[in-house]
């Protein structure tokens, strides 16, 4: 049996304290759905978040605006203004048969998810990450899960084509119900003109449309 799931790449808390986070110890990975707990959504946040918690650049062509001075606004700055996120993370895929476990790479991110259903039409293959350097190619009806790319007797995790779409599905349904939570979540936590927006990016963040997204309302 194979199971897929989007996950983040776990980051230490440190002194956190601008919303609820749940403990963490890096390194590891937190798989993205609608079990999460309430914590575990905060933590989700952070990382996300924190990926993308970068100063604006204005000699490199950054044109975003000044960083805040609030700490909340400061530290969702980047997640609210850039055009392209970074969410650290990807694809983890477990063949339990075999034990087998495909994980992303250093600077993998979950936002390239959907790179993968091109392998499944027949487009090409895509890659998420290095060190390990994960590879998902299509050979013929198969679709090979390569944990390794650079390793010539590395393990792979085989699938049909049908299977694998199946599991990517999946993969979108889990974010959609992790988006679910996180629109319940926001507006207990942050102040309601930062609420939509960060959902917003959150959506963007992992590529999935927000309209899919059934908000709080009141």
């Amino acid at each position: 049996m194979i199971v897929m799931q989007p996950v983040l790449e776990l980051g230490a808390p440190g002194d956190f304290s601008l919303w609820p986070v749940a403990a963490c110890t890096p390194p590891g990975f937190l798989a993205l759905s609608g079990t999460l707990t309430s914590a575990e959504v905060g933590t989700a946040l952070m990382l996300i978040a924190g990926c993308n918690d970068i100063d604006p650049d204005p000699a490199s062509g950054d044109d975003r605006p000044p960083r805040p001075a609030d700490p909340l606004d400061s530290f969702l700055h980047g997640l609210l203004t850039f055009e392209n996120l970074f969410a650290s993370g990807g694809l983890r895929v477990v063949d339990r048969s075999t034990g087998t476990t495909l994980v992303p790479g250093c600077c993998g991110g979950l936002e390239d998810w959907r790179d993968a259903y091109a392998v499944l039409d027949g487009t090409g293959w895509a890659f998420f990450g290095h060190a390990p350097d994960p590879v998902v190619e299509r050979s013929g009806d198969s679709v090979r899960w390569v944990v390794d790319i650079e390793r010539s007797d590395g393990p792979v995790i085989e699938s049909s084509v049908p299977e694998s779409r199946r599991l990517l599905d999946g993969v979108e349904r889990d974010l959609v119900d992790f988006l679910d939570l996180a629109a319940d979540w926001a507006p207990l936590h942050l102040p309601e003109h930062l609420a939509g927006p960060v959902l917003d990016a959150l959506a963007r963040a992992v590529d999935v449309p927000a309209s899919g997204v059934t908000r709080q309302t009141s």
